[in-house]
């Protein structure tokens, strides 16, 4: 069983902060973690493969610093790493993320399944996952809580709806993105931790998976922030003292100027 687990590296603080100029975050001297969501992706890679055998490769876009998301991700199980860095990538929406992941998805190869947590914290989109599984064309199910079986090519999950949840079947290959109810993470053992400081990551360029330029970081990326803004704050509401009656006679009379 050939398992890709695919991460983000996101900042570490809710107090993001974004260039005025570029309209992009501001990363230099912020710590940045795994994107916590992908911590259980990683997990559910790990424990596909303890059950089934195989191997899990994890990957990531991301400047060099993103290395050490990789080795914690090898700290934890997973046994490879690819880190994708590449000037050319900067400044890639999710349609030019997933089409990145996808191209270096398709030199490894064989895989059987592919999964990344629901959401990155930075961006809230959940849309890289199902991108790469659109460029990879390929099934995909979005917020799996449980992986229930896997045998004779096909995968049957559990997935998180508003009124609960559903059963779904899929075939082989195919792509999953987790919610946080799907497992607990582990914590690197000191054997984990000593196989990743020795591990020897792989770094892609973009000719190095065979990208198209015009596809990739701004060329490729359609969608622009234009503009980034603090939304006014709401206005002080207003106090009805006297009874319940009067007060409501008070609410009345404002609705109605408001409605003439």
């Amino acid at each position: 069983m050939n398992i890709i687990v695919c991460i983000k590296q996101v900042p570490e603080t809710t107090q993001v902060q974004i260039d005025p100029k570029t309209n992009t975050l501001i990363r230099e001297g912020v710590q940045s973690i795994i994107n916590p969501f992908d911590m259980y992706a990683i997990e559910e890679g790990i424990r596909i493969k303890e059950k089934f055998g195989g191997k899990v490769t994890v990957i990531t876009m991301g400047p060099p610093q993103a290395e050490c998301a990789l080795r914690e991700a090898i700290s934890l199980g997973c046994d490879e790493g690819i880190l994708l860095s590449d000037r050319a990538f900067a400044g890639s929406d999710t349609l030019a993320t997933g089409y990145t992941l996808a191209m270096a998805i398709k030199k490894i190869k064989e895989f059987d399944i592919i999964i990344c947590g629901k959401q990155a914290s930075d961006g809230d989109t959940a849309q890289v996952g199902p991108g790469i599984s659109a460029h990879l064309d390929i099934p995909q199910i979005t917020y799996v809580k449980k992986i229930e079986e896997i045998q004779d090519g096909h995968a049957t999950v559990e997935r998180m709806t508003e009124e609960g949840f559903e059963i779904l079947k899929t075939p082989l290959p195919c792509l999953i993105t987790v919610v946080k109810e799907i497992n607990e993470p582990r914590i690197p053992s000191l054997k984990g931790m000593m196989k990743a400081k020795k591990a020897v990551i792989a770094t892609w360029k973009a000719l190095d998976i065979e990208a198209e330029e015009y596809r990739i970081g701004l060329k490729g990326s359609p969608t622009q922030v234009v503009k980034i803004f603090t939304p006014p704050p709401r206005p002080k509401g207003q106090i009805f003292d006297g009874t319940p009656e009067e007060s409501v006679e008070k609410l009345i009379g404002i609705l109605k100027n408001h409605l003439i």
